[in-house]
């Protein structure tokens, strides 16, 4: 099925999921959910996935359940879908999401393991890969993306405070994100090309961080 856009009440949905995160409400639009979320956002990663998933990865959309084993906040469900294409966390991801505050894009390392921090601070250390890795993320900063990610409020061990990238390996994630607030765009095909616009700028830090950073060897 070619994407069209998501359904008229997929916002909705979500709106009314922020106030009521109960079973009986997900029970109650659990067809709007089906038929407005989840179908399309299938649609929207298997066409993305002729362009982006060769070589890279394979696509998924995330289970709509949390996991409340351990959390404060037990609500049941997540008051969003996410899709992705990558081949394993940290390693370079294509990342689309709907929900309330609209349709949000994003891609890099998201989540790092240990061996994965180790080799993406080596090859910010060198001076090849290094300076090449600031140029994108400063490419994409300038246009309009919001570069985030958890970082060391103190220079990583093993490196010099002075060294010309230390704030970069201060980070222990780096991503890159945009958001769109929620209009038409949304229900329309317009929503593929914006997210194709995006994760074509997004190519070069996800094969950046495909070549140096990789999956981890930790949970292969």
């Amino acid at each position: 099925m070619k994407f069209s856009g998501f359904g008229e009440h997929a916002i909705d949905f979500y709106d009314g999921l922020v106030v009521d995160n109960s079973k009986a409400y997900w029970e109650d639009n659990r067809e709007i959910y089906n038929d407005d979320v989840r179908a399309p956002m299938e649609a929207l990663l298997a066409e993305l996935s002729a362009e982006f998933a060769a070589e890279f990865g394979k696509a998924k959309v995330f289970r709509p359940y949390r996991d409340v084993r351990f959390a404060k906040d037990k609500a049941p469900y997540k008051t969003n879908c996410g899709g992705v294409i990558e081949q394993g966390r940290g390693g370079g991801a294509y990342y689309v999401e709907i929900s309330p505050a609209g349709l949000r894009v994003g891609g890099g390392c998201f989540y790092l393991e240990s061996d994965q921090i180790a080799r993406f601070r080596a090859a910010i250390a060198e001076e090849v890969h290094g300076p090449a890795f600031e140029q994108m993320v400063n490419k994409l900063r300038r246009a309009g993306w919001d570069i985030l990610g958890n970082q060391l409020k103190t220079k990583p061990k093993g490196y010099d405070a002075d060294h010309p990238r230390i704030e970069l390996l201060k980070h222990k994630s780096l991503y890159a994100a945009r958001t769109w607030e929620p209009a038409d765009f949304l229900h329309e095909r317009e929503c593929f090309t914006r997210v194709r616009k995006a994760w074509r700028e997004l190519r070069p830090l996800n094969e950046w961080a495909r070549d140096h950073v990789g999956v981890s060897l930790r949970t292969a």
